[in-house]
């Protein structure tokens, strides 16, 4: 190798190193201030393929609020069924109180207020993912997407999930976007989280 080879061959090296490092630094996650906004919602589902106990359903809309980048403090709680505790109900419901983080734009939080530092993080719904999460829950994924997803702080939303009533062959829960939420261990769960 004469020294024209060996000189180009080190700029390439020293410019590989100058490209990886950006892009390094481009995969971490960017951190920003972040506020909690509360939220309640009274969810009714209606759906032609699964039927939930309210109590059922409350569990499973939890499991998509936490999946969904909600507070750890989230409450789903079985809503007026005309069944009993554990008994299908065709008009089953759960009453949601959940704390989404959304980007603080201003510069001063209320006292009240603790800073949060938060972050954007891809979420992807579909089959067992998260695990209690099933094709037989296709209806329930898509109405969460409809009517609750909405309150989170969201980009990106690629969505594919088909859903065919009376039956779960064919149907697809494929749903994912990138959500902002809090950075692990950035604040307490109980932390105060302005006016109820």
């Amino acid at each position: 190798m004469n020294s024209w080879s060996k000189s180009v061959a080190a700029i390439g090296g020293a410019l590989g190193l100058l490209v990886s490092g950006v892009a390094l630094a481009d995969d971490a996650p960017a951190k920003e201030p972040g506020v909690w906004q509360k939220h309640q919602y009274s969810f009714a589902f209606l759906g032609f393929t699964s039927t939930y106990s309210c109590d059922g359903l409350a569990d499973k809309l939890k499991v998509l609020l936490l999946a969904a980048g909600a507070r750890p403090d989230a409450k789903a709680r079985a809503g007026a069924c005309a069944s009993g505790f554990g008994r299908p109900d065709k008009f089953a419901r759960a009453d949601l109180t959940f704390y989404t983080l959304a980007p603080n734009t201003t510069d001063t939080n209320a006292a009240a207020d603790k800073p949060v530092v938060g972050t954007w993080r891809t979420v992807t719904l579909s089959d067992h993912q998260p695990r209690e999460l099933g094709i037989g829950d296709c209806e329930l994924t898509e109405q969460f997407r409809n009517n609750v997803l909405p309150m989170f702080t969201t980009r990106n939303v690629d969505n594919h999930i088909t859903c065919i009533p009376h039956q779960e062959s064919g149907s697809v829960i494929d749903l994912r976007f990138d959500t902002f939420a809090a950075v692990p261990g950035a604040a307490p769960s109980t932390a105060k989280a302005g006016p109820s």
